[in-house]
């Protein structure tokens, strides 16, 4: 089955997403110019040394990127069959779920006590997943489940790929934009985290274990008071907060969950009713 994101993207995303786009796009479009122009006006010097400039940028990415590769693997642990196998079948199962046709890598590694984990691609078109050995050590096998789907969310939804990512790259220079972009990003794969997940209440609890982060109090959160305390955030220094991260607060993302699960839920009813009471047709 594959998994319609389209119906589970958060709306700000598809909305910052084009805005990244033609602003990316122009900004590119710009730079070719600026190498092109010289070219055209016989100015062979000028165009070369911006293009050599151009190549060194991107050699320097790549060979950083293949370094952060080997590392990756020399010193993180990789999820297989052999290696976590319940770590292994959660993201085969949940990659098989979401319509990928083959599963990102998984690794763990020691994070010195910090919960988190995330999805990247780095050299060639191999997708990646990394589990902080926090997280798995605090959370439940239902909320590593989540985060497993979260992870996933980003492959899904081509937040990684290419060359969508490389067009929106400059525009993340815009003030306020490129943050405003990731936030929805992350909103996004909240929603498809919890629909992988198939378990509401671990997700919501897994938002929330990212601020707690206790394995001894796991069990006895309570995600509803600490949803509350969105209410109790300063509006002022909260939304200036906010705009300056690329991450929602974790009691936005929890309510934001709510919000979404309770409007699908109130769908699916109305949906269910008006099959099985269909509207009498005119004879």
């Amino acid at each position: 089955m594959d998994l319609k994101i389209s119906k589970l993207k958060h709306p700000k995303e598809t909305f910052y997403g084009s805005l990244m786009l033609i602003i990316g796009g122009l900004i590119w479009a710009i730079i070719a110019l600026a190498v092109l122009a010289p070219a055209a006006m016989g100015n062979f010097a000028a165009a070369l040394v911006a293009a050599v400039y151009i190549g060194i940028i991107w050699f320097i990415s790549y060979v950083g990127r293949a370094m952060l590769r080997a590392y990756m693997i020399g010193h993180y642990v990789m999820v297989g069959t052999n290696q976590f196998p319940h770590l292994d079948k959660m993201v085969e199962d949940l990659s098989h779920k979401a319509g990928l046709k083959k599963a990102p890598h998984a690794f763990v590694y020691n994070s010195s006590g910090v919960m988190n984990a995330m999805a990247l691609t780095l050299v060639g078109r191999a997708r990646y997943i990394w589990l902080t050995s926090a997280l798995i050590d605090a959370d439940s096998d239902d909320q590593v489940r989540f985060v497993i789907g979260h992870e996933i969310g980003h492959h899904v939804s081509g937040h990684l790929d290419q060359p969508g990512s490389l067009i929106k790259l400059p525009a993340k220079l815009v003030p306020f934009l490129g943050s405003a972009y990731s936030r929805a990003c992350e909103l996004s794969c909240d929603r498809i985290g919890a629909y992988l997940a198939g378990n509401i209440s671990a997700s919501r609890s897994a938002l929330q274990m990212l601020a707690c982060g206790s394995a001894k109090l796991n069990a006895q959160m309570n995600t509803a008071a600490f949803e509350e305390q969105e209410r109790m955030v300063p509006s002022i220094a909260g939304w200036l907060l906010n705009a300056l991260s690329y991450y929602p607060r974790h009691t936005r993302r929890v309510e934001a969950l709510t919000h979404w699960y309770q409007a699908l839920k109130a769908g699916n009813a109305a949906k269910t009713r008006a099959q099985a009471d269909p509207v009498p047709q005119a004879v």
